[in-house]
């Protein structure tokens, strides 16, 4: 009685550490991506504040990025020795006393790109340790619903954070509002080491990994899967980074005051959330594949109409387009574990994450000298022709999409690879 007692106990202690993971890993995401994008808002304020180029802006949202890419990687492996939820505190501590500086010290515009550096080394943590923290904690009972989860959470980071950043610089000026920002940072470094052991492991068990084998990369003709998903991914990021650093410009030409930038903002990333939500559910439904078309043809038809329409019609378009523009993420990100062996999850999702976030990162500067050339208004109708791209990769991906057995099983397809 006493050992059935113990089990049962020792089976709610780990239900409990399982949605404990599953909680601080989802806020730190939203608390992350927030940082990220909340960078958009400040893009037309340090433009005029620095008197910067289109391409000088590029880079200095690079600056964020890139370094945020190029240490995701390295930051990976070396969870697995000082422990996934140490580094997650000492990285969100970095991020947001990088904007707890700007705000405080009266920065410069080395300064500023010095700060902003920092930031990306913290905000390099996030990605691949919260999703294999997820995964880890998930891999008995399934971790695409977790992970899906996961990734809902950082939008509504993406949400919450540069709306009420905008708001905050109604009411007081740009850099005591990111003071205030940064200390949410320093606050959610604190709760991950109270609610979190330092040393929680970030990858799954063997016995557990062992059950989770996907079979797609036992396929000799299918071992370009996951190059080809990273390369549509990296041109998906591109695109969406692109003409998130060319909108407040476009809109601000259109007549949109601060304010109404960051309303703007909040609509395009409340649909992302919903496309996170609703792709993820068309790809269990149509599979990867007409997903993948559906959302990046969307994506691009929607840049170009946003170029020609009105305020107030943009305005509207905003949600749609975010839906697009953030849904093909989900359908990606969801499909690495099923091209790749468990015990090479971590690394494909720090490769996935480099490779993504560094597309993202260099494309603001590559795009930034179209916006110098052409104008942001004419700029973006690029940044959509180069989502195209993404069309001729998708259709090269679906001999790896599923096993060649069950491509006459849609339903049973669509589910393993949605």
């Amino acid at each position: 009685m006493s050992s059935l007692t113990s089990a049962i106990g020792a089976t709610l202690g780990t239900m409990d550490r399982r949605r404990r993971v599953l909680a601080v890993t989802c806020g730190v995401h939203a608390l992350h991506d927030g940082f990220t994008d909340l960078i958009y808002v400040l893009l037309p304020i340090w433009q005029a504040e620095f008197a910067l180029s289109y391409a000088a802006l590029g880079v200095l949202r690079m600056l964020f990025t890139g370094v945020m890419a190029s240490f995701q990687l390295p930051l990976s492996h070396l969870a697995r020795r000082v422990g996934g939820p140490l580094l997650l505190a000492i990285g969100t501590a970095l991020a947001g006393g990088a904007y707890l500086t700007i705000g405080l010290s009266g920065a410069g515009f080395v300064m500023l790109a010095a700060a902003l550096m920092v930031g990306g080394v913290g905000a390099a943590v996030q990605h691949p340790i919260g999703s294999a923290l997820v995964s880890a904690a998930y891999a008995a009972h399934g971790s695409r619903s977790a992970l899906g989860t996961y990734n809902f959470a950082g939008d509504l980071g993406k949400m919450a954070l540069p709306a009420a950043t905008a708001w905050l610089l109604v009411v007081m000026p740009w850099r005591p509002a990111l003071g205030l920002i940064g200390m949410l940072g320093i606050g959610g470094a604190a709760a991950i080491l109270l609610l979190l052991p330092p040393k929680l492991d970030v990858a799954p068990e063997p016995d557990m990994a062992a059950r989770t084998v996907p079979t797609a990369h036992t396929q000799p003709r299918q071992r370009l899967g996951f190059p080809l998903l990273l390369a549509i991914g990296i041109v998906d990021s591109a695109t969406r980074m692109g003409f998130l650093a060319f909108l407040p410009f476009v809109l601000r030409a259109k007549g949109a005051a601060t304010p109404t930038i960051g309303i703007a903002l909040t609509l395009i990333f409340t649909g992302g959330a919903v496309g996170k939500l609703a792709c993820g559910l068309l790809g269990a439904r149509l599979g990867v594949l007409r997903a993948v078309l559906l959302t990046e043809l969307a994506t691009a038809l929607g840049i170009v109409a946003l170029g020609w329409l009105p305020l107030d019609a943009s305005l509207a378009c905003l949600p749609i387009i975010g839906i697009a523009l953030n849904g093909t993420s989900s359908v990606l990100y969801g499909t690495v574990p099923e091209l790749v062996p468990p015990d090479r999850r971590e690394h494909a999702f720090g490769l996935f994450y480099t490779g993504t976030i560094g597309g993202g990162a260099i494309a603001p500067a590559l795009y930034g000298f179209a916006g110098d050339a052409f104008g942001p208004e004419r700029a973006i109708f690029i940044v959509a022709a180069v989502c195209m791209l993404t069309l001729p990769l998708a259709w090269a991906l679906r001999p790896s999409l599923t096993d060649p057995r069950q491509r006459n099983q849609p339903s049973a397809a669509a589910t393993r690879t949605g």
